[in-house]
């Protein structure tokens, strides 16, 4: 058995736990610590500030997912001034054993490891993820992330990628007229545009310009709430048809993956996880020709797990260094 430290480090929270390690499996998560990044001028204060709240000496092994790439001598966030030095984590940190992942990877790492009752089903039948083959992971938030899990009988391999940035490709005459007004402000229209916290706000606008109506909610929170819970009728549809861009850019996903499985990620997938049911999603998702039938028998669940980053940068860690 052995105890490490697991964090997520974002562009705007960094969060940090104890893991505990047991014959190559995570068995257990600490409550999490969060700490805002703009308030500390370097990863290794925020790391100072998780051992002083947990009053205990920091474990020397350490996992981190980042939201960032993971390759180099120096690793820079995409959306915080925060670098890593990978050659310096036991002169700065303390830190004798240490595994580095892509916070997206991170959460494929999570999918590998965690129990079914992590999990809300979406649509398609209701059963556990495969055992073996391959399980398709996308993950709206800020951004979109996409991943895919490739599980065999006594291991598996996670393969990241930057699916999110894939051309959007419009399915209807509303959609081609909103691709018009996006490439107004955008050289290139990607799904990302789309499917994440921001694409609900660009969906809405184009929305708006379409059909000549005021659009008065500039703030994405706002926003959002006015969409779910159904108090403006142009947010209402703009969320709609964010959920049918959704499904058919997860179902795509899967089809280029060779999937047997999706699992929806990401903030914004947990914060559609009742909406989505009830939703264009499933239509959508499955709309695929000739492979509509198997794409109907395939299980999209969402991951509902509340540290799935952390989870996830643990089981990495656990997967890394198996045979130690």
């Amino acid at each position: 058995m052995r105890r490490i430290a697991a964090a997520d480090v974002g562009g705007t929270h960094a969060r940090f736990a104890l893991a505990t390690i047991h014959h190559g499996v995570v068995t257990e998560l600490g409550e999490p610590v969060t700490v805002k990044t703009s308030e500390f001028a370097s990863f290794q204060h925020a790391w100072q500030e998780f051992g002083r709240r947990i009053h205990e000496p920091l474990p020397t092994e350490l996992a981190i997912a980042f939201a960032g790439p993971v390759g180099g001598e120096v690793l820079k966030l995409t959306n915080n001034p925060w670098v890593i030095r990978p050659a310096l984590m036991e002169e700065k940190l303390g830190v004798e054993q240490f595994v580095i992942v892509n916070d997206f990877a991170a959460i494929a790492h999570a999918v590998a490891g965690l129990d079914p009752s992590a999990y809300r089903h979406v649509c398609g039948p209701e059963i556990d993820l495969p055992e073996n083959g391959v399980i398709s992971i996308v993950g709206p938030g800020t951004g979109l992330g996409v991943a895919s899990l490739v599980r065999r009988s006594d291991s598996y391999e996670v393969i990241a990628t930057e699916g999110g940035h894939i051309d959007w490709p419009p399915l209807d005459p509303l959609e081609d007229r909103i691709l018009m007004q996006l490439r107004e402000s955008f050289r290139r229209v990607s799904v990302e545009r789309l499917v994440s916290g921001r694409g609900l706000l660009n969906i809405y606008e184009a929305l708006g310009t379409i059909e000549n109506r005021p659009y008065t909610l500039r703030d994405e929170k706002d926003l959002w709430t006015a969409a779910l819970q159904g108090t403006d009728s142009l947010a209402a549809a703009a969320l709609d048809r964010l959920c049918l861009i959704f499904g058919a850019a997860a179902g795509d996903y899967a089809l280029a993956q060779g999937a047997q499985a999706v699992v929806l990620a990401g903030g914004l997938g947990l914060r559609l996880v009742d909406y989505l049911p009830r939703s264009g999603f499933r239509d959508r998702f499955i709309a695929k020709g000739r492979f509509e039938r198997m794409m109907d028998e395939m299980p999209v669940k969402v991951i509902v797990h509340p540290q799935p980053g952390l989870f996830g940068a643990a089981e990495a860690f656990a997967t890394a260094h198996r045979d130690l």
